[in-house]
Order: C-alpha cells, then sequence, then structure tokens
C-alpha cells in the first residue's frame, strides 16, 4: 500500500520517523506548559501500564473536552452490550473530564504522537476490533496503521468546517487517502456529509450530533447549595467558555448594567481554566471586586466578577442563571456548544462566529432560543432586556430546549450504523 501513498504522505511518514529522538524535547515542553501529564507521559509514546482485557475491545477517540462530553453516552451503550471499551483523548482537561464521567471499567490513555513506532507501541498492546474516531482527528501513521492491520475504522459525529474543507480542497491526493481507509463516515449534518464525500470518504451516512443526546451536564448538589446561598438570590449572567478578547466585552457590559441592576454578578468561564489569573487582572484593571473559584472562594457581597477556572462545573454554573452568553463567538473560534446551556434552562447570547456548531445555532436563533449580538454594545443591551423581563427570558430559554430536543436522536442512528461491526466484533471472538 506504500507504494500507492501520495508524496505528501510518504513525505510526512518519513518526517515523523526522523523526528522521533525530538519527542523527549517535545513532550518535556508540554509538560512545562501543563499540557501533560507528569505520570502518564509514557502513554504518548505508545506505551501503557494498563493489561490489554480480554474479550473484544471497541477503542473510542476523542480530541477534547467537547468530542468526550460527546461520546459519553455512545461509550455507555457499548459497555451495556458487553464490549470492553478503550477511550482515548489528547488533553489533560479531557483526560480529568474521562475519569469522571466515563462508566467504570472502562479504560482511559492518552493518545500517542503520530509516530510509526509510537502508533504501533499503542496498536501492538490494544489490538482493538474496531475503532470509532469523533469528529475530524485525521492523525495519517494511526489512520494508515490501523487501516494495515484490518482495524475497522469508522468516523461518529464527523464535522467538517469550511475553514478545514478548503484546506483539504488544496491537497485532494492527501486527505482523499486517509479517507478512503475509513469502512464508514458518519457525520452531524448534510453540509458535513456532502463535504466529506467530495474529498474521498466512500461511505458517507448523516446521523446527526450526538452533542445532541448528551445529558444535562451533572452539578454536585453540595457545591451548588453552598454557592447558592452564597449568591442569595442576585442577579447573575454566566459567560461560558470565553476566548481571549471576549471577556473584556463581557466586563465592558457588566460596567454598564452594574448600575440598573442592583447586585449583578457576572460568572465568566474561561475555556481554558489556566487563564484564569489573566481574566481577574482584566477584571482588576476594570476596578470589579473579584473571586476565583480555583482557590476556594465563593462570590461575596461585593463580588462582582466570579471567575470560574475550573474543569467540569459547567453544568453547576448553568444552574445558577437564566442567562448565559456563549464564548468562542466574538472572537474568530468557530463557537461553544450551546447544547448543555439549552438544556439546563438558560437563554442563550452568542456571537456571529459559530461555524463549528452552524446548524444547531442556526436552529436556535430561527425557534428564538438564542439570539446573536455582534459587540459589547448589542451584549449589553439584551443581557440589559433579558435581564429586566423574566417572562421573555423564560419564553426564549423554554424555545431552546424544545429546539434541542427535536434535533436528537444521533446516537441512536449512530449506533445502528455501527451495528454490523460490533456483530461481527463478536463473531469473531467467539
Amino acid at each position: 500500500m506504500a507504494e500507492r501513498l501520495p508524496a505528501t504522505l510518504r513525505a510526512y511518514r518519513r518526517l515523523a520517523a526522523v523526528a522521533m529522538p525530538l519527542a523527549p524535547l517535545l513532550l518535556r515542553e508540554r509538560l512545562r506548559r501543563g499540557k501533560e501529564n507528569p505520570e502518564r507521559m509514557e502513554e504518548r509514546r505508545g506505551q501503557s501500564r494498563v493489561h490489554r482485557p480480554h474479550g473484544p475491545l471497541v477503542w473510542v477517540h476523542g480530541a477534547s473536552v467537547g468530542e468526550i462530553t460527546a461520546i459519553v453516552p455512545l461509550v455507555e451503550r457499548l459497555c451495556a452490550r458487553g464490549f470492553n471499551v478503550l477511550v482515548t483523548s489528547g488533553t489533560t482537561t479531557s483526560a480529568e473530564l474521562a475519569l469522571k464521567r466515563l462508566p467504570p471499567g472502562v479504560i482511559h490513555q492518552f493518545f500517542p504522537l503520530d509516530a510509526p513506532r509510537f502508533v504501533k507501541r499503542f496498536l501492538d498492546h490494544w489490538r482493538p476490533g474496531l475503532a470509532l474516531i469523533a469528529e475530524s482527528e485525521l492523525w495519517p501513521n494511526m489512520i494508515m496503521e490501523s487501516a494495515a492491520r484490518g482495524i475497522p475504522l469508522v468516523l461518529v459525529n464527523g464535522r467538517l468546517s469550511e475553514r478545514s474543507f478548503s484546506r483539504w480542497r488544496k491537497a485532494p491526493a492527501t486527505i482523499q487517502a486517509l479517507l478512503e481507509r475509513f469502512d464508514l463516515c458518519l457525520t452531524q449534518s448534510a453540509h458535513d456529509a456532502d463535504r466529506y464525500s467530495e474529498l474521498g470518504a466512500p461511505r458517507v451516512t448523516m446521523t446527526g450530533n450526538l452533542k445532541l443526546d448528551v445529558p444535562a451536564p451533572p452539578a454536585d448538589s453540595v457545591k451548588l447549595a453552598a454557592i447558592q446561598r452564597a449568591l442569595d438570590r442576585r442577579p447573575i449572567i454566566v459567560a461560558a467558555s470565553t476566548h481571549p478578547g471576549e471577556e473584556s466585552a463581557v466586563i465592558d457590559a457588566h460596567l454598564r448594567l452594574r448600575d440598573h441592576f442592583r447586585g449583578l454578578l457576572t460568572i465568566m468561564v474561561p475555556r481554558h481554566p489556566e487563564r484564569g489569573p489573566g481574566v481577574v487582572s482584566i477584571a482588576d484593571v476594570a476596578g470589579l471586586p473579584t473571586a476565583m473559584r480555583s482557590r476556594g472562594d465563593l462570590p461575596e457581597r461585593r463580588t462582582e466578577i466570579y471567575v470560574a477556572d475550573t474543569i467540569g462545573e459547567l453544568g453547576l454554573m448553568y444552574r445558577l442563571t437564566p442567562i448565559v452568553f456563549m464564548g468562542g463567538s466574538l472572537v474568530r473560534h468557530g463557537g461553544q456548544n450551546p447544547i448543555e446551556a439549552a438544556k439546563l434552562g438558560s437563554a442563550i447570547l452568542h456571537g456571529p462566529h459559530v461555524w463549528n456548531f452552524a446548524d444547531i445555532y442556526s436552529a436556535l436563533d430561527a425557534a428564538r432560543g438564542a439570539e446573536e449580538v455582534e459587540d459589547a454594545a448589542r451584549l449589553s443591551s439584551r443581557l440589559g432586556a433579558w435581564l429586566g423581563d423574566p417572562r421573555l427570558r423564560e419564553r426564549i430559554a423554554e424555545a431552546a430546549l424544545e429546539t434541542v430536543e427535536v434535533l436528537g436522536g444521533a446516537l441512536d442512528r449512530t449506533l445502528s450504523a455501527v451495528e454490523p461491526y460490533l456483530m461481527q466484533l463478536r463473531l469473531e471472538h467467539r
């Protein structure tokens, strides 16, 4: 098969092999930046201290927090059918989430660096009978080595942004060589299906977005009660999964509204928790009293900006407020997932840059379960309107919840599509 590879993939494989001696340097630098778990570094080299369980093993991979969240119900269903499941991801935050959310008995490992020797170690150890790859994780060496071993590859919850699609169209032979190794591509939307088909995926089916079938995120009841007592019915706004540049806009909106809504508290949840101190600095410059959740703080009466720089507590924050601004949308990031907020009764505001969840935001906006704002001035205007009109925001929240419920069903469709592979895996084991 190697001689049929396009030149780009042959060059990638050679470069990855030659660069392997640099892997320790890369991992040390990532460790220094807090992007690696020091106790599990060997997993990045394809090694593991965990024994492979006996019986058929399904390998499910998701890049980061969003993908892991989406695949949890799928993993639960696989476990209920008696399959051993290995879940891999690439970030420390997703690993922490996996430990909290995955069913007992499911193994989590860090995804190895995409170098031939590391990939072979990983596959030699785990010997998966089926690989389910979430969204758009196309690592060439892992894909080619898995296909060469006869491991069925299924892309689940596949999506392809316009930006990625345009980029891949410039290397048609490369992307086709990767996609043709997938047995099946299951996509979130018809647009995604069309893009994968055009790029060379041989078998594509639109099954919908698994994130719509994820239950509302949990919240620790003791912690929720403690923070509710501290808030004492104050008016609250949550800015969820914010990115650099958005915190300033949200703080500007807070400054415009604070005199009109006595005791107003804005809860800021940065997309990357390590940015918490930076968010506090922005609020300090604006002269706003802050508290940080990572330090164990609860908001006091004088606190105006509460920085929730922790992992896995969005479910708690959504339960505190009827109004959520979804981050990653005022800046050119592509928008963060609004589904969890909608399921927990929030009226949703978002910026114009939401291509990561374009179909969902379009449906929410059309149903008046969410509203787009283009800048800080418009953000403060709509926040003020919703804070001052409880019935309006209740109608918006109800429309949001109804919309995400109607759009569900991807989990059942995905399981139906992969059922033949699961049957074959079970038969081979017997």
